[in-house]
């Protein structure tokens, strides 16, 4: 019922044949990759390294920083998100995630207009790409530097009022599953959402805290999931833990004990639309245990847009 990516985020110290390979052995649909490691072997040759290995490209990560935090110009900042939507042409990748950069010395109503003169240049070259730009809003304690949307609802009405099909979100549940305003936006959210990343998490999203695998935090990322997909979400999800949890358990583990939880979701999913009942209540598979936030060095990496 739901296509399953793991985002190369997960496996720093794989490389890409290793991932797709192993990816591809542990049942999931498609990868979400990195630009960087995309980068290290060619577009040409990652296509075909994933494709022969039966899988899809979900998203290209990332692309963004138009209000120059990280030290570029808005112009280099859009000529880097060209060629990421390049490289999403060449790998079939359905999303380019998109951050928007700190507000830095902007007055929020002049980052708000430099974000929407990015997608105004940007849009047209990824729908001839058949590309969505995927922006991703971030809560406040753990944006460092990536976003100056930090509220859920100001990305809903920053899409809505773009009003262009090539421009979605990407709604990341480790920063938002436990937020309560979630529940009065998923109608909304349903609809323009493009992909949906998944996490786990114990105690407030921050700078420092482990993305956890699902089913080791405290999030209702089965209920919320279930709820977007009663509410007409039809994307896929991408799962992308990272830090400490996922070092102590094994790329592998990881990967295995992501399959279980995705099988348990979407079985759940079918049992509640052939019942004609709504979303998902959440529950959490018995085996799995949270094992707390520990910071890590993989978490508290500032990666680059590549």
């Amino acid at each position: 019922m739901f296509e399953i990516a793991i985002s190369q985020m997960m496996t720093p110290r794989w490389e890409l044949a290793r991932e797709v390979d192993q990816v591809a052995r542990h049942g999931f649909d498609a990868i979400s990759v990195w630009r960087p490691k995309v980068s290290d072997v060619g577009v040409d040759e990652a296509a075909a390294k994933i494709a022969s290995a039966g899988l899809r490209v979900a998203s290209v990560q990332w692309a963004g920083g138009f209000t120059g935090g990280d030290g570029r110009s808005f112009d280099d900042s859009v000529a880097d998100a060209l060629e990421a939507i390049e490289m999403a042409e060449g790998l079939g990748a359905a999303t380019v995630v998109v951050h928007s950069g700190c507000r830095g010395g902007h007055t929020g109503s002049h980052a708000r207009r430099l974000l929407g003169q990015a997608l105004e240049v940007l849009a047209p070259s990824a729908r001839r790409a058949g590309v969505v730009l995927a922006f991703e809003p971030m809560q406040p304690a753990a944006a460092t530097g990536c976003s100056f949307i930090v509220r859920l609802a100001e990305a809903v009405d920053v899409i809505e009022q773009f009003d262009d099909p090539c421009v979605r979100l990407t709604l990341d549940l480790w920063h938002w599953a436990d937020d309560p305003v979630i529940q009065e936006l998923l109608p909304r959210l349903a609809r323009l959402t493009a992909s949906v990343q998944v996490a786990d998490r114990v105690g407030p999203a921050s700078a420092t805290g482990d993305r956890l695998p699902a089913g080791h935090g405290r999030l209702p990322l089965e209920q919320v999931v279930g709820e977007l997909v009663a509410h007409g979400y039809d994307g896929g999800l991408e799962f992308d833990p990272v830090g400490e949890t996922v070092e102590i358990l094994g790329y592998d583990g990881v990967l295995a004990e992501t399959r279980i939880v995705a099988a348990s979701w979407a079985a759940s999913r079918a049992t509640a639309v052939a019942e004609g009942v709504g979303p998902l209540s959440l529950r959490r598979p018995a085996h799995f245990r949270a094992v707390g936030s520990r910071r890590s060095q993989a978490s508290s990496q500032t990666v680059s847009p590549g």
